[in-house]
């Protein structure tokens, strides 16, 4: 006994789980912006019981303007990735992968959006990272990077990276495929 799945199907799952991980993000990155914002503007009691359980009680204390830079970075962080799913979303939903002609200048153009986004959450993660490890070293406590949501800068270049490849490959088969239309 042999399971088929098609294309079609596959590209509904993806769609459903791009769905479900774009609203979970979506979440995240709301409990962050509006804990920062509730912490700064409202109460400061709000920064030991930051987003997830997180205690940057110490760093406000320390100095506000730390705290500023770190929730900064962390929501940055945070809106890029919710960015990023709701390209996937909104490509997936619009219906413009075409299984017949799969190399068009949208999917390139989609890929290299992706790439572009997974390229500034390296950037801004590996910037938040380096920020918290030189905080740390004035003796401020502080939670783990992962907590904070940045770590994995590395994870996040290579991704962009391979993602700009996989464009060009497109922009290679789209030319191709161009020719291949002209001569027929």
């Amino acid at each position: 006994m042999q399971i088929k799945i098609s294309s079609p199907q596959i590209l509904k799952i993806l769609n459903v789980l791009s769905w479900i991980i774009f609203i979970g993000v979506c979440i995240e990155a709301g409990g962050f912006l509006f804990n920062s914002f509730y912490a700064l503007v409202l109460n400061p009691i709000g920064a030991k019981y930051f987003w997830n359980h997180l205690d940057l009680s110490s760093l406000y204390q320390f100095d506000h303007g730390y705290f500023f830079v770190t929730t900064t970075l962390i929501n940055i962080v945070v809106v890029l990735k919710a960015c990023l799913f709701y390209v996937i979303v909104k490509y997936l939903y619009s219906r413009k992968l075409d299984l017949s002609k799969p190399f068009s200048i949208d999917l390139r153009r989609f890929i290299l959006n992706l790439g572009y986004l997974a390229l500034g959450i390296s950037v801004f993660t590996l910037w938040g990272a380096n920020y918290i490890e030189w905080i740390m070293k004035k003796g401020i406590e502080m939670p783990a990077l992962q907590n904070l949501h940045l770590a994995g800068a590395e994870i996040w270049l290579f991704m962009s990276i391979s993602l700009f490849v996989i464009a060009q490959i497109i922009k290679s088969g789209i030319e191709i495929q161009s020719e291949n239309e002209l001569t027929v």
